[in-house]
């Protein structure tokens, strides 16, 4: 589900993207940056999407430190050239906490497959 902007207040968007704390869970976090990212509203962003809102939203020191290019590897791993929602959301969220406990990005990045419990854990920070 996606939030529209004028749920959460323009001045929230940067926040969201950034990390910073807003009373929205995590998921309606990373949904509410992904409607702003999908413009088309078709479901799905691509590189070039993800880029554009990279560069505008001011995101984080550490994705910022990572690189747009990096993280959209990490959000496409198979290269497919587009993300879903559902993809975005889990993996964004993973790669929050892990840049966050790793900000120098020394690490490899937090794939789709990582077990429940890491992802049970990953939630309980970000709460």
């Amino acid at each position: 589900m996606t939030v529209p902007v004028a749920a959460v207040g323009i001045s929230a968007i940067p926040d969201i993207m950034s990390g910073a704390s807003t009373s929205m869970p995590p998921n309606q976090k990373m949904s509410t940056l992904f409607g702003n990212i999908d413009t088309g509203n078709t479901g799905s962003i691509n590189q070039t999407q993800f880029d554009q809102a990279f560069q505008t939203l001011n995101p984080p020191p550490a994705f910022k430190a990572q690189g747009s290019t990096a993280i959209w590897n990490t959000l496409d791993p198979n290269g497919t050239g587009s993300v879903s929602s559902a993809d975005f959301v889990n993996t964004m969220k993973n790669l929050m906490v892990q840049l966050r406990a790793d900000p120098t990005g020394a690490t490899s990045p937090v794939t789709p497959g990582q077990t429940l419990n890491s992802s049970l854990q990953a939630l309980n920070v970000l709460a």
